[in-house]
């Protein structure tokens, strides 16, 4: 069994990232649920290119964002320059990042906490947004609800999962198999990138799955209250057709 989980470095390729990241939905959700108070502190932990600090920092919050991959924060930076805003991008580890400051409200968005593998990862960046939320504070994050009839059927072919034109002018189209690790909850996904109609290269995507259930313990055994529980970014009720599981949380007083 191979132990090495990662994610592809074309997959942090910045312009390749935005070109197939352009939905909102999420981000109309997570809008829903910032402070009503402009002058409130607010973290968006795995924050890649800022397709949701941004937009959030042109509304007047007082946001920052923290990433591990350089070139996604130095995308990030460029394109809030543009904009005219002053956002303050951090490249830290979310299992270890120490701002030694308080947030009124953290999020962790887009699926981000498949890619801690361990579950000592997963505690060691719950543990270090618990250092960082102000009493009374929110925390929010959302991931996939596991379908296993979907990776299942996905075992079994190759499928096009995306295919666009970059802001720089590259032509991607992406084919995407799948394996899945039962002992470990690891899905093994590989993307094979064609690239002005040749094929680049085969970029991993491997993603740990956590189970409904599982999620609400390892929160619960952190010290969060989980407050609501949805199903998806309209804050449907959660149930076996959820495609997600979107977290509103509270540290346990």
């Amino acid at each position: 069994m191979n132990i090495d989980y990662k994610v592809g470095k074309l997959i942090y390729d910045a312009s390749i990232y935005d070109g197939m990241n352009t939905h909102t939905d999420d981000l109309l959700f997570y809008k829903r649920w910032l402070p009503k108070n402009r002058d409130a502190r607010i973290l968006e932990l795995c924050c890649g290119t800022g397709r949701l600090t941004i937009p959030i920092a042109q509304e007047g919050h007082n946001i920052c964002g923290v990433d591990y991959t350089p070139s996604m924060l130095e995308q990030a930076r460029r394109k809030a320059v543009k904009t005219g805003l002053g956002i303050n991008f951090i490249e830290a580890d979310i299992r270890t990042f120490d701002l030694q400051e308080k947030f009124d409200l953290i999020f962790i968005p887009f699926n981000s906490i498949h890619h801690l593998y361990q579950n000592e990862d997963l505690f060691k960046a719950l543990e270090c947004v618990k250092n960082h939320l102000r009493e009374g504070g929110s925390f929010l994050l959302d991931c996939f609800n596991p379908n296993i009839r979907y990776i299942v059927e996905s075992e079994k072919e190759q499928a096009v999962i995306a295919q666009y034109t970059t802001a720089d002018g590259r032509d991607v189209l992406i084919k995407q198999t799948m394996r899945y690790e039962s002992t470990t909850q690891i899905n093994r996904i590989e993307w094979q990138y064609f690239i002005n109609g040749e094929f680049h290269s085969i970029q991993n995507l491997d993603m740990r799955l956590f189970f409904p259930q599982e999620l609400d313990s390892y929160l619960k055994q952190v010290g969060f209250d989980i407050i609501h529980k949805f199903g998806g970014f309209d804050e449907e009720t959660f149930s076996d057709e959820s495609e997600k599981q979107i977290y509103v949380l509270a540290i346990n007083e």
